[in-house]
């Protein structure tokens, strides 16, 4: 079975990132052998439709289930209609969610846990005690180089990337009536977001290396 999970590294030990459409990363697993491949996430910054974009990505590389923290409507029947299984809630790192599935000890849904454009900045709600995705913050470069004698030619070129850092945002008091989490739950989930955060700024960091 090809499982793919939503992470915020390239590897098996990357932290789960919650975010589903917009995620750093989706990391493909065989779950016979634990071969794995990983591939940046190109939906990250779109406008709108990443859920969507995403989920069909997915589909596109054969995986059959889905782990990550938080999906959207739109995803969850996208991929419904893709016949990808899909589980929800998982933090931790890859392998452990891998893990996890192996074992049995998860369940599908075929409901979403969030609303539409979570993560996006756009002012979604989250179920309680999920940390909301907050502004983007954006880098980017360009150079040119043009000259011109009677008929000009120019060359240039640009490479620009963005990145969205999250904070805490508003919580929905009624999200598919779920239960209020206990002060220790909402702390481990915000350790996990603020891990998962630090993963997403050193592959950002990374990328802007790359790109020197």
């Amino acid at each position: 079975m090809k499982v793919a999970v939503s992470a915020s590294g390239a590897d098996l030990d990357a932290p789960i990132d919650p975010r589903f459409g917009r995620c750093a990363y989706f990391v493909f697993i065989d779950t016979e052998d634990m071969n794995f491949t990983a591939f940046n996430n190109d939906n990250i910054a779109l406008g709108g439709g990443a859920g969507i974009q995403s989920a069909q990505f997915v589909a596109s590389k054969g995986a059959g289930v889905v782990l990550t923290g938080n999906c959207g409507p739109n995803a969850v029947r996208t991929l419904q209609a893709a016949g990808v299984e899909l589980v929800v809630g998982q933090t931790g790192t890859v392998r452990q969610a891998i893990d996890n599935y192996k074992g049995g000890n998860l369940k599908s849904t075929t409901r979403a846990n969030v609303a539409d454009h979570y993560g996006s900045g756009g002012g979604a709600s989250a179920p309680p005690g999920t940390p909301g995705m907050g502004q983007g913050m954006g880098m980017g470069r360009g150079m040119g180089m043009g000259r011109g004698m009677g008929m000009g030619r120019g060359m240039g070129m640009g490479r620009g990337m963005g990145g969205g850092m999250a904070t805490p945002g508003p919580a929905s008091p009624n999200q598919d009536n779920a239960s209020p989490l206990s002060k220790e739950q909402e702390l481990k989930a915000l350790k996990d977001q603020a891990d998962a955060l630090r993963r997403q700024i050193e592959a950002v960091e990374s990328r802007i290396k790359d790109s020197k």
